[in-house]
């Protein structure tokens, strides 16, 4: 059966960096997201005892011998007990691999039309655990608005999942995406965070710190307090890159327009708005600010040259089915 969902990609206020378990992706440290509602990924899903080979096609291309992908549909297919082959389309409508997470709205999307095509009844949670074996930040993605996702304890990951903290119209809080390279970055999310793990003499404090930031970030969402809110993504988001900074090699997926953006909102804010920035592993600045203020931030924004494209997203809502097939 032909299935198509599309899902969205999630900005994370509190990141989390490093994992425990690299096969299973179970992070060392809970965080918590934003469901994006305008940055999504469409997925076409088909299992079929007619097609003699998998494909998997991205944005037109056919993806040759991606083990990550044909691992994933493999583990769908020992869920379900089937052994047909696949054909697999999807397309995004933002930069892949560019530190917007576009894995998380991919491997969603892939999760829910992949499980409902197989006839398997997976409740949020069963969809959160199977995402984040494809994408860490998937498991975020399988909830809308607001989210948390739960380390948990156990081995097999079976306690490592996403809970909403509040639904999308709980909080309109606005978000600008500001894109100043649409190139792939260099070096994976997941040998960065190997690399940091094994190198950074700073890891431990950033785990030590973590506690006080989602405490922050849980009481900044229910209250509605855009100020603690940002001011603790902010330092979240520093802390990360500084140990980014100190894992050796050194990791530094900034680019001019990165520190430029950096230092605008740090003046805007002197200047009246309440603006605050995330940036997860890549050169992209994520700005939140209210909604009375997100238009004026945007023309600011767009004035700087080097910023290539502007894209102005909400708390979006959880994955959904669409009878608006790709192939």
């Amino acid at each position: 059966m032909k299935v198509t969902a599309i899902a969205c990609s999630n900005i994370a206020l509190v990141k989390y960096w490093g994992k425990r378990d690299e096969k299973l992706k179970i992070p060392q440290n809970n965080s918590i997201s934003i469901t994006l509602d305008k940055l999504q990924t469409t997925t076409t899903v088909d299992f079929d005892s007619d097609y003699t080979e998998d494909t998997f096609i991205i944005n037109n291309k056919i993806i040759k011998e991606n083990q990550r992908i044909k691992q994933f549909i493999d583990h769908l297919r020992q869920l379900a007990g089937v052994q047909d082959c696949v054909m697999m389309q999807s397309k995004t409508n933002f930069p892949m691999a560019a530190g917007l997470a576009s894995s998380a709205s991919g491997y969603a999307a892939l999760s829910v039309a992949g499980s409902k095509a197989l006839g398997l009844n997976l409740s949020d949670r069963e969809l959160s655990i199977l995402a984040r074996r494809g994408s860490g930040s998937a498991c975020r993605s399988i909830i809308g608005g607001f989210v948390e996702w739960q380390k948990g304890q156990n081995p097999d990951g079976s306690d490592s999942y996403a809970i909403q903290l509040a639904p999308p119209h709980h909080w309109n809080i606005q978000l600008i995406i500001a894109i100043s390279s649409f190139s792939k970055k260099s070096i994976p999310s997941t040998v960065a965070m190997r690399k940091t793990i094994q190198t950074s003499p700073y890891y431990q404090g950033w785990l030590d710190s973590i506690e006080t930031d989602l405490i922050n970030v849980r009481k900044g969402i229910q209250k509605k307090d855009i100020k603690l809110v940002g001011e603790t993504a902010e330092r979240n988001c520093l802390k990360m890159h500084a140990l980014m900074l100190s894992t050796i090699p050194s990791l530094l997926y900034w680019n001019e327009t990165t520190l430029l953006l950096i230092k605008r909102i740090q003046q805007w804010r002197t200047e009246g708005f309440d603006c605050y920035f995330t940036i997860d592993a890549g050169p992209n600045v994520v700005v939140l600010c209210p909604e009375e203020q997100v238009e004026e931030l945007k023309n600011h924004i767009s004035r700087i040259n080097t910023v290539q494209k502007v894209m102005i997203c909400k708390p979006g809502p959880a994955p959904y089915l669409s009878d608006q097939h790709l192939f």
